[in-house]
């Protein structure tokens, strides 16, 4: 009877791969191999639902999730508040919850605080994560496009984009919490302050935290996890990583993302066997973000030779530049600077543009690295942050020019 059941586990999450396996990677397989793209069109958001069925398989094997039938099982897979883009929740989280008396019913503080959070998500990410795309498109379309970024350009669309995505995913996040809370189910968090993390795998616990935990619990600790040496964790860590990249994407770039937090991981897990000093609290923060950082080239940059395009222009080696008017009001800029009429790749390219996105990336990165995440906010500031998020949402569904979709619903 074991043997039975693991045999149907194996066809259960192969056939669950294989079926994401067509759909979201033929194309990327025909590339490879030569032959013509099938060009399949993909289902709505296959990637989470068959993360959250595969779960759903393994869990049952382990007998951790009781039989509830196929209705409860069904509204746990297409449950809409998460669907699209997560959080990726277990069975025994949320069909308790489908099931029980209260589901569908919401009292009224409850739908205060889920509104509230509501509005908090929706302003992060119409005001905060779309002023910030506006910078990062720019300079990363141009490396795409293969065109030289200066120093100030390409740090200002990695800074950018950094900002971008989280305000984007945790606001996107805060609102599928607060859709679910109104329905009287309980997500869990799905970010907490990640870059404020002093680790790589510290930030791999703050950051979608749901798919961190997924990884770890049905791909990691299968492989191996880190109780059979250094080498076996180290492969684990990359195969894990590696999947996690693909997953994201079908292409080399996302598997360059992956690789690259495979081998941060696999560095660090090395350090702490090792037992080599501790990096004072700052250092360690800084380094962490920075390795974050460089990471998110491939992954917003889509191919290999634009991230080398993008990374060039990091390290200084296509120039530094300023507009011409800020260094005839600064002399000692013209130092270290080539004066220019305006940076072609930052934001739209006027003289103003600079200190505009230096003021919004100021702005910014205090928030994700000196303030709580939402779910730790006193009542005080989730009132404050209500009313200003709120007041320029509105100003942005009015006088926005563009819709900018979510990041991850490509995902």
């Amino acid at each position: 009877r074991a043997r039975r059941a693991g045999w149907l586990l194996a066809a259960g999450v192969g056939g669950d791969l294989l079926l994401l396996g067509w759909f979201k990677y033929a194309d990327f397989a025909a590339g490879i191999t030569g032959l013509t793209p099938p060009h399949p069109a993909l289902p709505l958001a296959i990637s989470f639902f068959t993360f959250q069925q595969i779960m759903f398989l393994a869990d049952a094997r382990r007998g951790a999730q009781p039989d509830r039938g196929f209705l409860p099982y069904a509204g746990f897979v297409a449950f809409f508040p998460h669907l699209i883009a997560g959080p990726i929740v277990r069975p025994d989280e949320v069909m308790p919850q489908l099931v029980a008396r209260r589901f569908g019913r919401c009292d009224r503080a409850e739908a205060a605080a889920a509104i509230t959070l509501f509005l908090i998500g929706l302003g992060k990410k119409m005001v905060l994560a779309d002023t910030f795309a506006h910078y990062a498109d720019t300079g990363f379309a141009a490396a795409v496009a293969g065109e030289r970024l200066t120093l100030l350009e390409a740090w200002t669309a990695l800074l950018a984009y950094g900002l971008q995505i989280y305000f984007d995913f945790s606001g996107y996040s805060d609102m599928a919490i607060a859709l679910a809370r109104l329905l009287g189910v309980r997500f869990p968090i799905n970010f907490d302050a990640p870059y404020q993390a002093r680790s790589i795998a510290e930030f791999w616990r703050r950051w979608h935290i749901t798919l961190g935990r997924f990884l770890r619990d049905y791909v990691y600790i299968p492989l191996g996890g880190g109780r059979r040496g250094a080498w076996r964790q180290a492969g684990a860590l990359m195969a894990t990583m590696l999947l996690a990249g693909l997953w994201h994407g079908a292409g080399w770039a996302f598997v360059a993302w992956g690789g690259l937090h495979g081998v941060y991981l696999a560095i660090h897990a090395a350090w702490r066997r090792a037992g080599l000093m501790r990096l004072p609290g700052a250092c360690a923060q800084a380094l962490t973000l920075l390795c974050v950082l460089l990471a998110w080239v491939p992954f917003r940059a889509g191919t290999l030779a634009a991230s080398v395009t993008m990374l060039r222009g990091l390290a200084g080696l296509d120039g530094v530049t300023l507009p011409r008017l800020i260094v005839a009001a600064l002399p000692a800029l013209g130092r270290i600077a080539t004066p220019v009429p305006v940076l072609t790749h930052l934001g739209d390219a006027r003289t103003l543009a600079l200190p505009e996105a230096l003021g919004c990336l100021a702005l910014g990165w205090a928030i994700v690295l000196a303030a709580p995440p939402v779910h730790r906010l006193s009542a005080r500031l989730q009132t404050a942050s209500l009313t200003a998020g709120f007041a320029f949402s509105l100003q942005a569904l009015f006088y926005a020019p563009t819709l900018a979709p979510f990041v991850y619903f490509r995902f």
